[in-house]
């Protein structure tokens, strides 16, 4: 395969977590590993067993991010060692590699995104179509009446037995839309979308992922009443794949922020396209490794009591997964206002606005039009520290106490 084979006895380390030569991932040849982490977080898997066939440092060495774990031989073994930028080569010579590690990617992503929300919020929404109805009415009450005509429409379809029938029908009516939604042009790859079109909302079943290639595009959930934003895709991103990896409804809702443009792939045609084209895979297994170390982020960020300490924490995880240098009066940009800020964080824009004001009191953060930048960002990760710190110390007092 012309990739180059270690060996490790047993005792030796292979990786360890928070060191940054993460360039490099491994398969196992043979022999057995254990990963493990000094901090775990809810909903991880912390202590793992590994063997032949297996892999791991894919996250780290494909999201170009510190390591995320220490692991350990368990017995001498044989390791694969694969660098990040030989990825495609190892697909064209064995493409069911890279669909485990999709389809390994898409179950473990699956998992961190449900105990986020478990942790986040008291009563996050089940993956159910029937919630669209729920979802058409918040909109229509904000007058979002194009959206909230998709979801009543794809409550009719998706629902047709559901107990909001007659109410959507109505609500359709009122608006003047016809009850059934425009079919999607599943022949054509390439699609052109405007401003606040709404790709797919979550709870509705999904047949295709997409690559945006110009645009900007939001990605938004319904929690407690309230539209989370979890993310602005810019070109070249990918969005919608756990749809269509895990046959499961769609977690999350897509709105254009503007005009856009782009490619969707379906069920039909994907694994095909992985094998036909290794630079997708490279790409969709970037994107799943770049969420994976987000996702690890956010349930280590839930570890943190207090709420400023995960407003510093959240913007330290932006600038960091945009690969901002963490040096004194380096700055960042984080392209996002106050408000949409304490949403990621799961806090109320208006009621929790006196911790927005709280994070602007320091010298080096300020608001310019409206977004957010910080002006020094080593400043930054010390009040991270210092507040991961606390936590951790909190944590300690609790179990010493029980």
């Amino acid at each position: 395969m012309a990739f180059q084979s270690v060996q490790y006895k047993a005792g030796s380390y292979v990786i360890i977590e928070g060191k940054k030569d993460s360039n490099t991932f491994y398969i196992i040849l043979k022999g057995k590993v254990r990963t493990q982490k000094s901090n775990p977080v809810a909903g991880d898997d912390n202590n793992k067993v590994l063997g032949p066939g297996d892999f791991f440092g894919v996250v780290s060495a494909m999201s170009n991010q510190r390591r995320i774990e220490t692991v350990v031989a368990m017995t001498d073994s044989v390791l694969i060692e694969v660098p990040n930028d030989r990825f495609g080569l190892l697909i064209q010579k064995n493409a069911p590699v890279a669909m485990k590690i999709i389809r390994s990617f898409s179950m473990q992503l699956r998992a961190f995104d449900s105990t986020i929300a478990r942790l986040s919020y008291s009563n996050p929404v089940e993956e159910d179509p029937s919630h669209l109805f729920t979802l058409g009415e918040f909109w229509y009450n904000q007058q979002r009446y194009n959206h909230a005509a998709y979801a009543y429409q794809r409550y009719l379809q998706w629902v047709p037995k559901g107990d909001k029938l007659s109410e959507a029908k109505m609500r359709l009516q009122a608006m003047n839309k016809p009850l059934q939604a425009p079919p999607v042009a599943e022949s054509s790859i390439n699609r052109r979308y405007s401003a606040g079109d709404l790709i797919f909302c979550e709870n509705e079943p999904g047949y295709e992922l997409y690559i945006l290639q110009a645009g900007r595009l939001k990605i938004t959930k319904m929690v407690d009443g309230q539209e989370v934003m979890l993310a602005v895709l810019q070109p070249g991103d990918i969005f919608g794949e756990m749809a269509i990896l895990d046959n499961k409804p769609r977690t999350a809702t897509a709105i254009l922020a503007e005009e856009a443009t782009m490619l969707a792939i379906n069920k039909a045609n994907f694994e095909g396209m992985v094998q036909a084209q290794p630079q997708l895979a490279t790409k969709l297994i970037t994107l799943l490794s770049e969420r994976i170390w987000t996702a690890y982020r956010q349930l280590a960020n839930l570890m943190i009591s207090e709420a400023i300490g995960r407003l510093y924490d959240t913007m330290l995880t932006l600038a960091e997964k945009q690969h901002a240098r963490i040096a004194a009066r380096s700055s960042f940009n984080f392209d996002i206002g106050g408000k949409d800020l304490l949403k990621m964080v799961g806090l109320d824009p208006d009621r929790d606005e006196n911790l927005l004001m709280e994070v602007l009191k320091n010298r080096w953060m300020k608001l310019d039009q409206g977004k957010l930048i910080c002006l020094d960002l080593e400043e930054l990760e010390k009040q991270v520290s210092y507040y991961r710190k606390k936590a951790a110390m909190e944590r300690k007092r609790e179990k010493s106490n029980t």
